[in-house]
């Protein structure tokens, strides 16, 4: 690792490579304990320090791996470290889930819970629940930063417009700004280009996309049958998608 990229206009230095950690912890089609902590492993050994995780990956078991790995290697200073929070953590409560404040600051501290740590460098709203208002939305992620609980915000798969309204919000109130955006992207995915891309460049924002190999499509290994998820893949295929899914670019 040669160089590291500035998180849009925060201070934060990641590696133009970070590791998406969506397959961890998933018994059926994801990678077990000792596979994931391979993985985790050969990232830091590259020189790698931008981990993602999300409150729902692996039904939680993807934090509390990533924690475990962390408190083995003794990284967690060296590593800038991201979660996301809106997808459900209690199907039983109707406030479980979604951009509300109340989920939004449970989710946190079930994630920092599992992380083994007391703040997160990046904290990304993960999708947007068309529902809450974006001041309740803006105004909560400031309130967690000036906590110490979070770095540095994001925002994935939202509208243009929304993420527009979000950051100027912000900006008029002298929030947090949104510093992140993450999306879909890839030579098959290309659909961010007319709107996200110069959205985010005029704003400064830093864009990191997910699934950059199409699910494994263009790794020329999966036919479309298989990357709709049609048939069960084989373990050949599973281990492509394993490494497509943990693989995040970060754009200038």
């Amino acid at each position: 690792m040669s160089h590291y990229h500035l998180l849009g206009r925060t201070g934060l230095r990641v590696a133009p490579l970070a590791l998406g950690t969506m397959t961890f912890g998933w018994d059926d089609w994801g990678t077990d304990e000792d596979t994931s902590r391979q993985i985790f492993q050969r990232y830091l050994d590259w020189g790698g320090n931008f981990v993602d995780t999300a409150v729902n990956y692996g039904q939680g078991r993807s934090e509390q791996l990533l924690g475990r790995f962390i408190a083995e290697t003794n990284t967690r200073e060296r590593l800038v470290l991201a979660t996301k929070f809106a997808m459900p953590t209690d199907r039983t409560d109707p406030n479980g889930s979604g951009n509300g404040r109340k989920n939004i600051m449970r989710s946190l501290d079930l994630s920092l819970s599992r992380l083994g740590t007391d703040y997160v460098d990046l904290y990304w709203l993960h999708v947007w629940d068309t529902l809450t208002p974006v001041e309740e939305v803006v105004s909560t992620m400031d309130s967690l930063v000036r906590a110490g609980k979070v770095r540095a915000v994001g925002f994935s798969d939202v509208p243009a417009w929304y993420l527009a309204k979000a950051h100027t919000l912000a900006v008029s109130r002298g929030w947090e700004p949104v510093n992140a955006l993450q999306l879909e992207y890839s030579l098959v995915e290309r659909n961010i280009e007319r709107e996200h891309v110069p959205a985010a460049q005029d704003m400064g924002l830093g864009l990191v996309p997910w699934s950059p190999l199409a699910g494994g499509f263009l790794t020329g290994a999966l036919d479309e049958y298989h990357v709709r998820g049609s048939a069960t893949p084989s373990r050949a295929v599973r281990s492509l998608l394993e490494v497509s899914y943990n693989a995040l670019f970060l754009a200038e």
